[in-house]
């Protein structure tokens, strides 16, 4: 995860981790179909599902103060709200909307289940020092390319608050309300494919979106069931997938596969700061291009995407000494 930092601690918001309040979650809702899972060893709510969430205020993603973390998504069988909480040693699991079942069959998938922590080996004393006092963390695999896919390009060579704020605002325009309880949190299911191929230019305009962003996204979502066959697929072959959508680049692509593939090896590239803070971590190097990046993480080769990550969950980052980059908002004009 790249490329997103909290303005006053600098540190990575997708390569950090989302706070989820102590807790054992509450009683099932209303018409709730349920799942108890036990995983095979720790597990960090906040640190595996954190890189789901978009902004502070992603009307996808909630947690809320009994401990639970909330999604929507919209699976192959349609809307649904999963809820997610901790009980002792098992994961208690709600899910409501059409598709119900699918999310709480993919629910191992999704809080690591897939992932193998022990292939990671640290070449580093601050990356084994990070892994080390994070135990929890597992590379979270959604198995759905769109809902990552889309808010991704929003995010190309824009600041993190506009593209939060274009996500939020789409997503409520031209989303849905998300099933599930009456007393739960107010959250949206993603626009279908079809919705995102027709929102008109204006709208776009008005979320702070430019042509190029809002052309790409265009383009992914008249191929959606194309791009969702990528996570099933290995690696290389997925990002041929995506990438051959014009405005997909080694970016998007790696950064949408994290999540919806939880491959540990889909490094970043072509971000503005991951290569200097991992350059800088690493070697005290904080002009490192892509190319040093790479050599550093040469070691890591099959993990580099989870080495990237335990280097910026670290937080030792470069001093500042530059300005930083604008933040523009074209609904204005």
């Amino acid at each position: 995860m790249a490329g997103r930092f909290d303005p006053l601690t600098r540190a990575a918001v997708r390569g950090g981790r989302t706070d989820v309040p102590p807790g054992r979650g509450s009683t099932a809702g209303a018409g709730a179909k349920e799942r108890h899972w036990a995983p095979d060893g720790p597990l960090d709510l906040g640190l595996t599902l954190g890189p789901l969430r978009r902004g502070p205020a992603d009307p996808t993603f909630r947690t809320t103060p009994d401990g639970s973390v909330w999604r929507t998504g919209r699976t192959p069988l349609g809307p649904a709200t999963l809820r997610v909480s901790r009980a002792d040693e098992q994961v208690h699991a709600e899910a409501w909307g059409p598709g119900a079942d699918w999310f709480l069959e993919q629910l191992p998938a999704l809080l690591g289940a897939g992932d193998d922590p022990a292939a990671f080996v640290p070449r580093h004393r601050l990356v084994h020092a990070s892994h080390r006092r994070r135990p929890g963390l597992r590379l979270t695999r959604t198995g759905l390319v769109l809902e990552s896919l889309i808010p991704t390009v929003l995010e190309q060579k824009v600041t993190a608050d506009e593209a939060y704020r274009a996500w939020r605002r789409l997503v409520r325009q031209y989303g849905e309300p998300a099933p599930g309880p009456a007393d739960g949190p107010d959250l949206y299911v993603v626009p279908a494919p079809r919705t995102w191929a027709v929102i008109p230019s204006w709208d776009w305009h008005k979320a702070g979106v430019d042509a190029k962003r809002s052309a790409t996204i265009v383009r992914a979502a008249r191929v959606a069931n194309r791009l969702e066959e990528a996570a099933a697929m290995d690696l290389p072959e997925a990002v041929r997938r995506l990438e051959a959508v014009p405005g997909i680049g080694p970016w998007t692509s790696a950064e949408t596969l994290q999540r919806s593939n939880g491959h540990p090896d889909a490094i970043t590239t072509g971000d503005l700061h991951l290569p200097g803070i991992v350059g800088y971590a690493l070697a005290g190097d904080r002009d490192a291009d892509d190319a040093a990046m790479l050599e550093l993480l040469a070691p890591y080769a099959g993990q580099r995407h989870r080495a990237a990550r335990l280097v910026l969950l670290a937080g030792r980052t470069p001093p500042r000494r530059a300005p930083r980059m604008p933040r523009g908002d074209i609904g204005r004009f």
